[in-house]
């Protein structure tokens, strides 16, 4: 049950504006934001919850997360032979640590047994904490190509479809497809594509008349060049991977044509790219790609990839600060990206994302200002999500 509440003597990011709003008080009910203003005017009730000068932003997002992988795992058969009750535990306890972090909502890119959609259900109807889910089942791949394992395989147009299909029977959010091949599967080509814009099209076709939207799954450049074309809503990772390798193949017509078809990019830069900060080849090479990226119009969302080894499920507001100095975005820029762009790129703009009335109490509150020092987010001091007060 939800319990009716006024948080006063915050400070307030709306996830909108460039500084905090002129309000000091939200009053939440039944598990949404009714009204913003200040504390003399919403506070005066035995229901008050005086937060000492907190900052209060919206709950963080991360648009591209596998709950049921373990990031201390590095191979595909060991997370495979993982028993089904104990996959469902563990799964359960992720989802607790990245609502207690301040992750309100994350998009779940990929699993072979659609656990994660039971895992969504469950924190749906409040029988576990954690964030809300936007599941994707089984990604549509090519024969033994990327993450080949979790059932998608589709040697064509008509077995894809078929896959496709198959997701929506199990009542999935979101499709995925796998563009091109990937780094964690072994026989499979990053720079390669799997499929041809013909076939993502007719996905993209097949999906939006289920009201769904796609995620693509890219890091070469021909990848990326077909899913941009054929209108995917988001291009995971979109790693401009050539055959000198990560970066070296950037495409300004492409990142163009993702900016005109409105193609968000979702990078995954996760807190384990700090690994590359300081060596300047590579450094210089993303850097300057995100600058041409930003440029040529493309947007930017926040994303882990979290579950792939050595990134933990919970490990968002530790890669913001990562995630800024690769993307050359201010703080502000990157708290909006993991927050109201993101919701945007999910389809959940109006469900979450900010901090305004009629929309989801999913709310961080943290000490100090992360617009001076995103690091603060790494401390949550209180966490609401769907107008839940979290136990941290």
């Amino acid at each position: 049950m939800h319990t009716d509440f006024t948080l006063t003597n915050v400070r307030i990011w709306d996830g909108i504006a460039d500084g905090y709003i002129e309000a000091d008080a939200i009053r939440i009910a039944d598990g949404r934001i009714s009204a913003i203003g200040r504390s003399r005017l919403l506070g005066g009730g035995a229901d008050a919850i005086d937060q000492g000068g907190l900052t209060v932003l919206p709950g963080l997002i991360d648009a591209h997360v596998h709950m049921c992988l373990d990031p201390e795992v590095d191979s595909a058969t060991a997370q495979a032979a993982v028993a089904p009750d104990a996959l469902r535990s563990a799964m359960t306890h992720r989802a607790d640590a990245m609502v207690r972090a301040g992750i309100t909502t994350a998009r779940d890119l990929g699993g072979g047994t659609w656990v994660e959609l039971e895992l969504r259900d469950r924190i749906f109807a409040g029988a576990t904490p954690g964030p809300r889910l936007v599941c994707a089942g089984q990604p549509i791949t090519s024969p033994r190509g990327h993450c080949f394992f979790w059932g998608g395989e589709a040697a064509n147009l008509e077995e894809a479809l078929t896959v496709l299909a198959r997701q929506i029977e199990h009542g999935v959010d979101v499709i995925k497809v796998m563009a091109t091949g990937g780094n964690l599967t072994p026989g499979s080509d990053p720079v390669a594509a799997q499929f041809d814009e013909a076939v993502l099209s007719a996905l993209v076709i097949a999906a939006a008349t289920h009201g769904l939207r796609v995620a693509a799954h890219c890091h070469g450049t021909a990848g990326i060049r077909n899913a941009a074309r054929a209108g995917v809503t988001t291009v995971e990772h979109c790693s401009w991977r050539g055959a000198a390798g990560s970066g070296t193949d950037f495409d300004v017509d492409t990142a163009r044509t993702m900016a005109e078809s409105g193609v968000w990019a979702s990078p995954t830069l996760n807190s384990s790219w700090q690994r590359f900060i300081g060596r300047s080849g590579f450094e210089d090479q993303v850097r300057d790609n995100y600058r041409r990226m930003r440029e040529a119009g493309v947007q930017l969302i926040a994303s882990t990839d979290a579950g792939i080894p050595g990134v933990r499920h919970d490990d968002l507001s530790r890669a913001l600060p990562t995630f800024a100095h690769f993307a050359g975005l201010t703080a502000v820029q990157t708290l909006r990206a993991a927050t109201r762009d993101c919701a945007a790129a999910l389809g959940l703009g109006a469900v979450t994302g900010a901090v305004l009335p009629g929309l989801a109490a999913d709310l961080l509150l943290v000490e100090g200002d992360p617009f001076q020092d995103l690091s603060v987010v790494q401390a949550p001091a209180a966490v609401i999500a769907r107008g839940v007060m979290m136990q941290l």
